[in-house]
């Protein structure tokens, strides 16, 4: 559109406001630190998440194989406890067994009931007892010594022990034929002569079978501890489900793990048992 010169009456061209427009180059050279900043703002959300995502996704073959070696120590820390709780237990019932069998009526009879008490009592009500009426802590010679949980659990597991292994002793000592007493008494052996020379090493190899037994119930029992706050494997199995999300897929395999663990375990020992018994003809 011409417009004319106020001077000289010439048209001039009037001036035309074009659209703002870059070069192409210049334009991408503009936009490109915003997709950068824009692609660097998405990997820093994006990583994170896909790190979770990821550790989430984990199979649960590799979550078990991920938290076995801490579920291991765990079952080791049961059988530690199996294992001392059957040494204090056989200790005690030894000498409750023989508590049974003296001579007079009032002996024998507190410990036939002592016997028949810690052996017809659910080996929990045990445990409970123990971990509420022992104190947490003693003092010995003004030195004050902590009594940890795991500590009460293994002598709430020693109770039943003893209860068991006493009425084992009691059954072997029987089943000596009482020509081996009377044998004894003619040569002049005394009654604590004639039990610890000549009975008791008759009565080992048929002790040995069923106190095996013994151990194979109190090693398969100290997952009980856990109901009362000590940190064994199944403790640890609850923890490490926690930890992955509770996903309800890994349920089965990771007390499945514990199950596997135990069996291993005992098994062996029950077959054992049974050959001991074979050799032994104790059936």
């Amino acid at each position: 559109m011409k417009a004319a010169d106020p001077r000289g009456g010439r048209p001039n061209a009037l001036p035309v406001l074009l659209p703002f427009a870059l070069p192409e180059d210049r334009a991408a050279a503009r936009l490109r630190p915003a997709h950068l900043w824009l692609l660097a703002a998405l990997a820093l959300v994006a990583v994170p998440a896909w790190a979770q995502g990821g550790a989430a996704a984990l199979s649960p073959l590799e979550v078990v194989i991920k938290w076995a070696p801490l579920l291991l120590t765990g079952f080791a820390f049961n059988v530690a406890i199996s294992l001392m709780a059957m040494a204090i237990g056989t200790v005690a019932g030894i000498g409750l067994g023989l508590a049974m069998l003296a001579e007079g009526r009032i002996l024998p009879r507190l410990a036939w009931c002592a016997t028949q008490v810690f052996r017809n009592v659910p080996w929990l009500v045990l445990l409970f007892f123990v971990m509420f009426l022992v104190p947490f802590q003693v003092t010995v010679f003004g030195v004050r010594v902590p009594l940890p949980d795991w500590v009460k659990a293994t002598f709430g597991f020693s109770l039943p022990v003893m209860a068991n292994v006493a009425e084992i002793v009691r059954g072997a000592v029987r089943s000596v034929p009482n020509t081996q007493w009377e044998a004894a008494e003619s040569l002049a052996f005394t009654r604590r002569q004639t039990l610890w020379r000549i009975i008791l090493p008759q009565c080992a190899k048929r002790m040995l079978p069923p106190w095996m037994n013994v151990y194979s119930l109190i090693a398969m029992a100290t997952v009980q501890a856990s109901i009362v706050g000590v940190t064994e494997m199944l403790t640890l199995t609850a923890q490490v489900h926690a930890a992955e999300g509770g996903r309800p897929e890994l349920f089965a395999p990771l007390y499945g793990f514990a199950l596997l663990c135990f069996f291993l375990y005992c098994y062996p020992i029950d077959r054992f048992t049974a050959a001991l018994e074979r050799r032994f003809e104790t059936r």
